[in-house]
């Protein structure tokens, strides 16, 4: 009987179900309640909330609510207790695993982490921050795309002027395009000799380096994550790439590299190396930090300049001029056109590029 209302009732004393809830109370407003009235319910005699009467056994009187609520209170504080109980155990157990680690003073970072996710723009911004106040010596920056946005500019210019005050020195790599900004120019100029600025014609993505121990990358296309690295050897690779590119950067200073080729810009020049590799005017405009319209517009020009009708055939005049092989450096800009090869016809006004009826202009 008990073991079958058990089941029929898996509950505690402490939440009653429907009918043992009407028969209990019916049981305290009254004293007593026939023992028949709780035949349904043997939940109540099995919680010790009905017991029979000694005077008569035909009937049950309740346990008084005071001793329930007692009884339930204190099943409740062995429980608790058990359960701290039990957390010192674990706890004591696994600091002695704990021991067995690297401190936190040994870890990499401050917060003993290698590789750290930053989500939404308030935590990079304040990641930044922080690492600009610990910052005691070098910062190293490439900033990809075109010309900076003076908001931009403008945001970064607090941290760059606490990091001056500090000594601290700073390098930062654009892409040739950025030297036509003039907030940059007015930066540089504002900033003096705590900053050194180089152009390539283009760059890796947005790196922000941190007295070599901490680094910044954009995790995702929209740069609404990032990623915090203080891995030594992460570190210490992107520290590398930098100052590889670092020794192939222009200094915003100097002018940029005559290409050697006459009516042939610098700017287009990187663009048909780019269209030598078969990359589309998306690709070569987001990689130079100029507009798809600009980057049009560049190639309508160098079709013209060199006598192009079709984009195949501007790719043969590019390869036939050399402007598919690696820029020499400007030491060597005079001698980097074809117009010394021997037998090959020119354009009249452009060195070096095939005339109409040359072998190799058809």
């Amino acid at each position: 009987m008990a073991g079958h209302g058990a089941e029929e009732h898996p509950h505690g004393a402490d939440r009653l179900c429907e009918a043992g809830d009407r028969v209990y109370s019916r049981a305290v407003r009254r004293g007593r309640v026939a023992r028949r009235e709780a035949e349904a319910v043997p939940c109540l005699l099995e919680l010790a909330l009905l017991h029979p009467d000694p005077d008569d056994m035909d009937w049950l009187v309740p346990t008084s609510p005071q001793e329930v609520m007692t009884r339930l209170l204190r099943g409740v504080y062995d429980e608790v207790s058990a359960s701290q109980r039990r957390v010192g155990s674990a706890v004591a157990a696994f600091e002695w695993y704990a021991g067995l680690g690297p401190r936190p003073s040994q870890a990499s970072g401050a917060e003993g982490t290698a590789i750290r996710v930053l989500d939404g723009a308030s935590r990079i911004q304040g990641a930044l921050d922080a690492a600009t106040e610990a910052c005691t010596s070098e910062v190293l920056t490439v900033q990809p795309g075109g010309i900076r946005p003076e908001h931009e500019l403008t945001e970064g210019l607090h941290r760059a002027m606490a990091l001056r005050g500090r000594g601290v020195r700073m390098r930062d790599l654009y892409t040739h395009v950025a030297r036509h900004g003039q907030g940059l120019l007015n930066y540089l100029e504002l900033m003096g000799d705590s900053v050194e600025a180089r152009t390539l014609d283009e760059v890796i993505d947005r790196l922000i380096l941190f007295d070599r121990t901490v680094a910044f990358i954009p995790a995702n296309a929209d740069r609404t994550l990032a990623l915090e690295l203080r891995h030594p050897a992460l570190v210490h690779y992107l520290v590398t790439v930098f100052e590889r590119l670092w020794r192939l950067a222009i200094p915003l200073t100097a002018p940029l590299p005559d290409t050697g080729i006459e009516g042939i810009s610098h700017r287009e020049q990187s663009i048909a190396a780019l269209l030598a590799e078969g990359h589309q005017d998306a690709v070569i405009a987001e990689r130079l930090g100029i507009s798809v319209r600009t980057c049009r517009a560049h190639i309508a020009r160098l079709s013209e300049t060199l006598g192009a009708a079709s984009r195949t055939q501007l790719g043969v005049r590019i390869a036939q001029v050399g402007l598919d092989r690696p820029r020499a450096s400007s030491s060597e800009a005079a001698v980097i056109s074809v117009a010394g090869v021997p037998g090959m016809p020119r354009v009249p006004g452009v060195p070096g590029v095939p005339g109409p009826g040359s072998p190799t202009g058809r």
